[in-house]
């Protein structure tokens, strides 16, 4: 409840559930690119309905088959029937269920680097405008000697100037889990392009792009590494 309106956004269901749907679009629309079979029809419907989910109809949905993103499929398949046979196709759940989180960590590192820098650079004017005041510094919460307002401004400032490093640091590095299968595999795009491995590393490459990831993870579990996770922590 304490987030700004576009980081509360951004772990919203809405931008959640809409991404997984951006994401099979993505992939539709790469799969097609790359020779299989399907329309334009089908990429215009699920095109339209990116934003129109029924969480009603989703959560019914999952009640019946104990799966979120199966539940999912269908809610999206029930306003995009024409597409409703090449939504996930050949996918695992953590293509969304994954790549909608790295997605999510991207963004909220977009809307958070700005604002950690703005934050440098007012305290930092505080800091220079206040560096002659002196003030009373304390030491085990004794009065222990002169410092200065400006000087004990920099401590703060250090400390962000440091997490602005770590925060950037991270984005720069952040990949995308990309069209991986169940255990992170390609077997099953594989099979899809008959034996295509050049299709399967442009349908990887291709849909990477579209997300806005300059590069994916080579190699991958079900997951992509916890350590990003970690790192974000």
């Amino acid at each position: 409840r304490y987030a700004s309106p576009e980081m509360a956004f951004n772990f919203s269901d809405q931008k959640k559930f809409s991404t997984w749907r951006k994401l099979w679009l993505y992939l539709a629309q790469v799969q097609k690119e790359l020779g299989l079979n399907i329309t334009d029809e089908q990429l215009a419907e699920m095109e339209k309905n990116v934003e129109n989910i029924d969480f009603a109809e989703a959560a019914a949905e999952e009640k019946k088959c104990r799966h979120d993103v199966m539940a999912h499929v269908k809610t999206f398949g029930t306003c995009c029937p024409l597409a409703m046979s090449i939504i996930h196709l050949g996918a695992t759940s953590c293509y969304v269920g994954d790549n909608t989180d790295l997605i999510v960590i991207r963004d909220g590192l977009d809307i958070l680097l700005p604002k950690v820098a703005r934050c440098i650079d007012r305290l930092s004017r505080f800091a220079d405008e206040h560096k002659g005041l002196p003030t009373l510094g304390y030491t085990h919460f004794q009065p222990a000697q002169l410092t200065t307002v400006g000087k004990r401004a920099c401590l703060w400032l250090q400390d962000l100037v440091s997490d602005l490093a770590a925060l950037e640091r991270c984005r720069k590095s952040l990949r995308f889990r990309g069209v991986k299968g169940t255990t992170g595999t390609q077997a099953s795009f594989l099979q899809l392009f008959e034996g295509s491995h050049d299709k399967v590393e442009k349908l990887d490459a291709g849909v990477t792009m579209k997300a806005g990831f300059e590069r994916a993870y080579i190699i991958t579990g079900q997951t992509y590494p916890r350590k990003v996770d970690l790192a974000i922590l």
